[in-house]
């Protein structure tokens, strides 16, 4: 069993973004963080679960942990749909963010994942480090 704990943040959305996970197995914690000068905070949302998910070293139960209801329900509810409807909307739109949803799909499809929504900057420990790290990787740009 794997807990991931993520958050993405933007200053200025569009603008440079961080992205963060917190990965534990029982006593065993892993910190992962990133930043990319231009992007939005619902793409670092999404790098947060992918790189968390790529970490992982073999097939696992995971259940993530992540204050965006956008990749929650992605995830949970929307993918599967888009994917049949070649990549559109219900109003046949282009998805948006289609290469990291894709990218999701691909890094969960070894393991069995759990989706738990947690309510943001609201005092939960974990969300609340996540939130930082990815700030604080934001702050590496150097901008």
């Amino acid at each position: 069993m794997i807990d991931i704990f993520t958050d993405g943040a933007c200053s200025g959305n569009p603008g440079p973004g961080g992205w963060a996970a917190i990965l534990r197995s029982g006593r065993h914690e892993k910190e992962l963080s990133g930043a990319e000068a231009a992007t939005t905070n619902n793409r670092m949302e999404l790098m947060a679960a992918i790189r968390a998910l790529g970490a992982l070293t073999k097939p696992s139960v995971v259940t993530i942990h992540t204050d965006s209801r956008y990749v929650m329900d992605g995830a949970t509810q929307w993918l599967k749909r888009w994917k049949a409807n070649g990549w559109k909307t219900s109003d046949k739109k282009a998805v948006k963010n289609a290469d990291l949803w894709r990218a999701l799909e691909e890094a969960s499809a070894p393991h069995e994942v759990h989706w738990r929504w947690v309510k943001g900057h609201s005092d939960h420990i974990e969300n609340a480090r996540a939130d930082a790290l990815a700030r604080a990787a934001i702050a590496t740009l150097g901008g």
